[in-house]
Order: structure tokens, then C-alpha cells, then sequence
């Protein structure tokens, strides 16, 4: 039986913000750069949350074993850092969400393999992201999800008094970090989820196609 949280913790691209297109963005400069095709917003869609590596291999393929990776990697980093809020928006929902969580006093914050340069930059540009209670980016600490740590350590900045955090994901680590830190997870489906079908076998304690679906556990 799943009680009221008294925590929330939220995975930040494809969860909270639409990130998508600004990293396909960054993914195109490249390839133009190197006179590639082009990938289109549906093929990089589900791709998103897997960061440069991610992108790169799918913009690239297998050609990216016999490039100089951590050059591309670069360019693509700047060119996403310098462009990093050009067509990011927040997911539908999440407003209202975020502002219910506000008014019951209900903290919440953000963890997210993003590292931190590009996280604290991208956030500035949502006042409603700023007031979280709690920031950790991909290299806050040596661990990263799917390691449960950084849930962990976001959830003692809290300061609650036995938490019954939950943790909302888009990606298998996000579940796998929720679960062992014996958090309640969350799979945001309508986020860079690889199937629906597919993250129904990660384990996760709820599902959710949109972010207005955790009223009702409120």
C-alpha cells in the first residue's frame, strides 16, 4: 500500500524539461561540421537521456570507433552549453505539479547525470527549478546513477524525519538507483523511455503517462 510522500525526487531531461531538441541540436552541428546526414527529432527523441555518448553513437554509428571520440565529444558539449535553452521547455504538467508540491510543503529536488556546468546553467533559466531544495549533477559525488548515493545524499539535504521519498525517473538507472535506495520509483512514460513496453520490466513500484497523474497520490 503506497502511502502520501513526504519527499520527491525528480530525474531532470526527460522528466522535468523537454531537453530533446537542444541536444539534437548539438548532435547536427556536429554532423554538419563533419558533412554527415542529419538525425531527425523522432530518431533522436528516446535517445536523449543517454547524454553525448549517446548521441554521438547514434548520429555516428559504428564509423565513432575510428574518430577522434573525445574531440566530437567536446564540440559537442560547447556547442550544447552555448545553446542550451533554445528550445527546452518543461514537460506538460510538471508546472502545476511542482507548484501542488510547493504549497503542501512537500520538498523535492533534482538528480540527474547531467554534469553539473551543464545542469546549474540549464536551471537558472526556470525560476520554479531554482527553488528546489536540492541540486546533484552527474558528478557531484564519485558515484552516478544507477548507484542509489546520490538519491541518498540528495534525500539527507532534506532533513526529513523518517522519509518516504519517491524518485521519478525516465531511464532504467533511475529505477535501479530509486529501488536500492529503497525509494518509491517512478517511470515518467511519457518521457526518453527506449519502449513503454519495456520499462514495465524495471521494477518500478508506479507508472505514470504524465506528470499530473501524481495528484492523486497527493
Amino acid at each position: 500500500m503506497l502511502t502520501k510522500p513526504n519527499a520527491m525526487l525528480f530525474d531532470l531531461d526527460g522528466t522535468l524539461l523537454e531537453t530533446a531538441k537542444d541536444l539534437g541540436n548539438a548532435l547536427n552541428h556536429v554532423l554538419l561540421a563533419k558533412e554527415r546526414p542529419l538525425v531527425t527529432y523522432e530518431q533522436y527523441r528516446n535517445i536523449a537521456s543517454d547524454g553525448a555518448k549517446g548521441m554521438l553513437e547514434l548520429g555516428f554509428g559504428e564509423e565513432l570507433e575510428s574518430l577522434d571520440f573525445e574531440s566530437l565529444r567536446q564540440q559537442f558539449l560547447t556547442h550544447y552549453e552555448n545553446n542550451i535553452c533554445v528550445d527546452t521547455i518543461f514537460f506538460e504538467g510538471i508546472e502545476t505539479l511542482l507548484n501542488e508540491l510547493n504549497q503542501q510543503s512537500i520538498p523535492w529536488g533534482i538528480v540527474t547525470n547531467k554534469p553539473e556546468f551543464l545542469t546549474q546553467k540549464l536551471i537558472q533559466f526556470f525560476p520554479l527549478l531554482q527553488a528546489c531544495k536540492v541540486v546533484i549533477s552527474g558528478d557531484s559525488l564519485p558515484e552516478r546513477k544507477p548507484h542509489p548515493k546520490p538519491l541518498l545524499y540528495a534525500q539527507e539535504q532534506l532533513e526529513i524525519q523518517s522519509p518516504n521519498t519517491w524518485y521519478i525517473g525516465d531511464a532504467q538507472r533511475d529505477i535501479e538507483a530509486a529501488n536500492a535506495a529503497n525509494m518509491t520509483s517512478v517511470v515518467a512514460e511519457y518521457g526518453y523511455l527506449p519502449s513503454i513496453q519495456e520499462s514495465h520490466n524495471w521494477l518500478a513500484d508506479i507508472h505514470i503517462r504524465q506528470p499530473l497523474d501524481l495528484l492523486a497520490f497527493l
